[in-house]
């Protein structure tokens, strides 16, 4: 036993994880994490009192937000998972694998900021902000997923039938469960991206939210939260084989409203727009150069700084937080009464998007990167705690097993670490795309400096940063795969962390 212990504590694994802990402290001396607020605890006093007395009634038609929130997840995630099927049959492409890395590695809500300049508020602006990196990531897990699917029936059948009979016949029925329980869970991503679109200005509960919160309303604040959390709570009763159809049917009425798409707009913007300055202005390369240099060193530079740095704190308090968290719903330390109320809070973290727990702690606290780092933990802790402890779950465990501390410490997390690691690593480049677009909130990460290009009118220098945070989110993610190769972490069955 002793042996096992200390050959655990030299595995490869164990070095990477003191290595990246190694990374964050070295962080933290250059990380802003004050609290800058005159009294956060008189804040989140009116914050818990509205808790207390929830109410819709001064929210201008809160069902109807909560309807287009539903219709723009459902229009995104469908049209995605449809483009997405079709490039999974040409995903051994090189060329269609790496549009789909860079079309993933750009937020839902940078597309959305893109989009608003081309169609202002036409619901394809979210509509199109959702499907294309929707549309990258069913790419890569239905490809994935026909990869690893059993082969013999369809070999079998290729040989006296074409090539589509086959596909559709024999491999296709073979993956289709999977595919739905994949797109079942990201029908419920689409939901929190949905609601997070509102608050660029599209009609969905984040536009409500984020009223409230300026406002200091949080009776209304409460009441979208928990209708937020219903419609995610539900969604297995409600998202029915049979009526999907019926709602995607109904679902272009809803979010349709009265704006005209502008061709002359559509125009300007890929000949005008985002074309850099010294291009328009006929300049020579030495100009186009100096141009991008400065862009360079004085906002893609500290941007990247700050979200590099940002992304390893959050990333090193998500494994603090998973690990602490994943037993409360694991049959192997609470009966099934403790691990329901332990199932419930990570049902809210979990489902609770990052940028609206963000925008709470922001108001609590004020504008700086704790909030950023909180939120973030606490959303990506919660869902790769839920893996965990559902792992943990299948652990064999002897009949004279040591229970309590001892149990948690010397027998469950040993034997969970590498899925956890796998987890982890799994999420680092989601955590990474996440902290590039809190800088939305003010916090100087890339999107704090492609926000400010945007609202100066300056769309050729807010292209170039969304490619450049594009570029870093596909980085991390080829980072985190070598990782995870050279240390052998297999993600297996659980895709729900994509």
């Amino acid at each position: 036993m002793v042996s096992n212990k200390s050959s655990y504590r030299r595995s490869p694994r164990w070095k990477v994880s003191w290595l990246f802990i190694a990374i964050a402290l070295a962080c933290l001396p250059f990380a802003d994490l004050s609290i800058n607020t005159y009294d956060p605890w008189a804040e989140l006093g009116r914050l818990l009192a509205g808790l207390l007395q929830p109410s819709i009634s001064g929210i201008e038609k809160p069902f109807f937000a909560l309807l287009q929130t539903v219709a723009f997840a459902l229009l995104g995630v469908a049209s995605g998972s449809l483009v997405g099927f079709i490039l999974a049959q040409l995903f051994h492409l090189r060329l269609v694998r790496i549009v789909c890395a860079s079309l993933r590695a750009v937020h839902e809500l940078f597309w959305a900021l893109i989009f608003l300049q081309i169609f202002g508020f036409h619901p394809l602006t979210g509509l199109l902000a959702l499907g294309l990196p929707y549309a990258a990531t069913f790419a890569k897990v239905y490809a994935e997923i026909l990869e690893e699917g059993d082969r013999r029936a369809y070999e079998t059948i290729r040989r006296n039938a074409g090539l589509t009979s086959a596909f559709f016949y024999a491999r296709l029925p073979c993956v289709w469960q999977h595919f739905v329980t994949y797109t079942s869970y990201r029908l419920e991503c689409g939901l929190r991206s949905s609601a997070v679109l509102g608050f660029v200005g599209l009609p969905t509960l984040g536009y409500y939210l984020s009223t409230a919160f300026m406002e200091g309303i949080y009776a209304e604040v409460w009441a979208l939260l928990i209708l937020f959390y219903l419609l995610i709570a539900t969604i297995r009763y409600w998202v029915r084989p049979k009526l999907l159809p019926f709602y995607l049917l109904g679902a272009p009425f809803i979010i349709a409203n009265d704006s005209v798409i502008s061709f002359d707009n559509i125009a300007r913007f890929f000949t005008q727009d985002i074309v850099p300055l010294p291009l328009r202005r006929d300049e020579g390369f030495s100009e186009l150069w100096q141009w991008f240099a400065e862009l360079f060193v004085n906002e893609a530079l500290p941007g990247i700084v700050n979200t590099l740095l940002l992304t390893q704190l959050a990333l090193i308090l998500t494994g603090i937080i998973a690990l602490l968290w994943f037993p409360f719903i694991s049959k192997l330390f609470f009966d099934r009464f403790g691990r329901l109320f332990g199932h419930l809070f990570l049902v809210v973290m979990r489902s609770t998007p990052e940028y609206i727990l963000a925008f709470i702690l922001l108001i609590l606290w004020g504008p700086s990167m704790l909030p950023a780092v909180v939120a973030l933990a606490l959303h990506n802790g919660a869902i790769i705690a839920h893996l965990v402890g559902r792992y943990s779950e299948a652990l064999p465990l002897r009949l004279d097993a040591v229970t309590g501390i001892n149990r948690y410490a010397f027998e469950v997390v040993p034997r969970t670490y590498n899925q956890f690691l796998a987890y982890l690593f799994y999420r680092w480049e989601i955590i990474q795309r996440e902290t590039a677009i809190l800088g939305i909130l003010g916090i100087s990460t890339l999107g704090f400096y492609i926000d400010s290009a945007i609202q100066d009118i300056r769309l050729d220098r807010a292209v170039v940063l969304i490619a450049i945070t594009a570029l870093l989110n596909i980085g991390i993610d080829g980072l985190s795969r070598m990782i995870r190769s050279r240390l052998r972490l297999s993600i297996g069955p659980q895709r729900d962390t994509e």
